[in-house]
């Protein structure tokens, strides 16, 4: 699995602890190892622009996703299939001065909250949304879920 991504946020951002716990939530997920994923880190400016122009909103918000090739959430071949071909699963675009903001206000770490920005990211990425109360439980168990997985890995 390959994950691209690009710090245009002129924050300084953990981007490896960003991308590994991309990867685990994907590896989790059971997405097609053949996948990739794009992570954006941009700044709220930028954010902003992008939060207006896709969701119709105004200022900028903590992340947005942007999926891509509907078919690579594949868990890869079963039985006689033939193999899934790399595909695009899409961007995730985070904004540290928000979540810097919601971490403050939460009581944890900006690296923290881009943790769970990421991951949540990744969750609508893979078809996950959280409109409707059912959806949201299940999303919002799901991400925690994923979250403390990734963190008792990390946890000597």
């Amino acid at each position: 699995m390959t994950i691209e991504i690009a710090n245009e946020s002129g924050a300084t951002v953990d981007t490896a602890a960003i991308c590994d716990v991309a990867r685990h939530a994907l590896s989790e997920m059971g997405v097609n190892p053949l996948a990739d994923l794009s992570i954006l880190v941009v700044d709220s400016g930028y954010m902003a622009e992008l939060n207006h122009r896709w969701m119709g909103s105004q200022g900028p918000t903590d992340v947005l996703a942007f999926p891509m090739d509907e078919l690579s959430v594949g868990r890869g071949p079963s039985n006689d299939e033939e193999p899934v071909a790399e595909t695009l699963l899409g961007d995730v675009v985070l904004c540290p001065e928000v979540a810097e903001r919601q971490a403050t206000a939460a009581g944890h770490s900006a690296a923290d909250e881009l943790h769970m920005l990421t991951v949540h990211g990744v969750l609508h990425i893979l078809g996950y949304d959280h409109a409707e109360p059912d959806e949201a439980k299940k999303m919002f168990g799901l991400q925690k879920s994923l979250l403390d997985g990734w963190r008792r890995e990390r946890t000597p």
